[in-house]
């Protein structure tokens, strides 16, 4: 394959994609899926997953328009973003999305500038300083300001359809979820009955782990903790999720080259023609570090010579190092490296630094 195509190169199986699907959908029958977009928006991604009847859920034009370029249905689609320009709401109404979020006033006051079909979740702030990224540093409400953001909507004639929030990225004990879902489901008896509404919807986002280079909880053990939660608030609400990266995570593999190689004074390093700036830009934004193996070790009995090395990426920034002290058989120029798990988070967030082209992803399986 990298003959063909040439490396660096990003190899999709879109039939990880559904397996993903399915796994939620046992673990949560109970839950409606809205994929984030953000994490890998490839077409033959969101082909596969419209396919299956999930939806979507965006936080850009962009997102919006790969959506609508590959026939997705828009009027089950979030947006999510609680922050947007007048024109971003109105580009988004008009394209047929009905719900959204927002977390302050006076993005509350841009939606009561649409149409009255519309409605909103209100997004809450729960911190999880143990997460891969705290998702509520820079967005969400208190309880207080929620309560006070779901009077605005009423004197608005704004729908409030419920409630929203998002525990954090790689969230790898259900505590935070729990937690969130009676702070949650406790302040929505509490508004229903201080103004006399109805809320019938609660987004718990996304954030379930993926393991890269450690071990990470199995989805049914979170599963099963939420589903507890859910039951113990005694509400019947309609349950949504925006799964990213457990959906798409697996369903992606890097290959890579060895351009180059120095003898440092830290040891051996291994200069690669994909790096921080590219597809292993996770490592940066969150902390994420994949495992790195050598093709020759995938294939064929290992050597037993080995050493511990450095891998660097392509671009002249010092800080472009994938991995320090990784122990990798003998390599030399031309050698191929592959990274799994790298579906989420890579080549969305990659820059083009240096003048570097963005890695090419090849689909091997699903709808292309």
């Amino acid at each position: 394959m990298v003959r063909r195509h040439g490396s660096p190169l990003l190899v999709l199986d879109t039939s990880r994609v559904r397996e993903q699907l399915d796994l939620l959908r046992r673990e949560l029958p109970d839950a409606r899926i809205h994929f984030a977009t953000k994490a890998l928006p490839h077409p033959a991604v969101i082909r596969t997953i419209a396919a299956t009847g999930a939806s979507f859920e965006v936080a850009s034009r962009g997102e919006i328009a790969l959506l609508r370029e590959n026939g997705v249905d828009l009027s089950g689609t979030l947006h999510t973003h609680p922050i947007r320009t007048r024109s971003d709401i109105g580009d988004a109404y008009g394209c047929g999305i009905r719900r959204f979020v927002v977390d302050n006033p006076g993005e509350l006051s841009k939606i009561a500038e649409l149409p009255h079909d519309v409605d909103v979740l209100v997004r809450l702030s729960f911190p999880n300083p143990d997460a891969g990224c705290d998702l509520s540093a820079k967005f969400g409400a208190t309880e207080r300001q929620a309560a006070a953001l779901v009077g605005d909507a009423i004197r608005h004639g704004v729908r409030v359809a419920g409630f929203s929030f998002h525990v954090g990225s790689q969230t790898t004990s259900v505590a935070p979820f729990e937690h969130a879902i009676q702070r949650s489901t406790r302040l929505m008896d509490e508004l229903e009955a201080r103004f006399g509404l109805r809320f019938h919807v609660i987004d718990l986002g996304g954030g379930f782990p993926i393991g890269y280079d450690e071990a990470v909880p199995e989805l049914a053990a979170l599963a099963t903790g939420i589903r507890t939660a859910i039951a113990v608030g005694g509400r019947n609400d309609t349950v949504l999720l925006e799964p990213g990266r457990f959906v798409t995570a697996t369903a992606m593999t890097l290959v890579t080259r060895v351009v180059g190689s120095s003898d440092r004074v830290d040891g051996r390093w291994h200069y690669l023609d994909d790096g921080l700036y590219g597809s292993y830009s996770n490592v940066l934004t969150e902390g994420v570090h994949p495992l790195v193996f050598a093709a020759s070790e995938l294939t064929t009995t290992p050597d037993a010579a080995s050493e511990r090395v450095t891998l660097a990426g392509p671009t002249c920034d010092s800080v472009d190092v994938i991995a320090r002290g990784i122990d990798l058989p003998v390599l030399g120029e031309g050698d191929l490296l592959v990274s799994p798990m790298m579906g989420a988070y890579t080549s969305v967030t990659a820059s083009g630094f240096n003048g570097l082209e963005p890695t090419r992803i090849h689909v091997i399986s699903g709808t292309r």
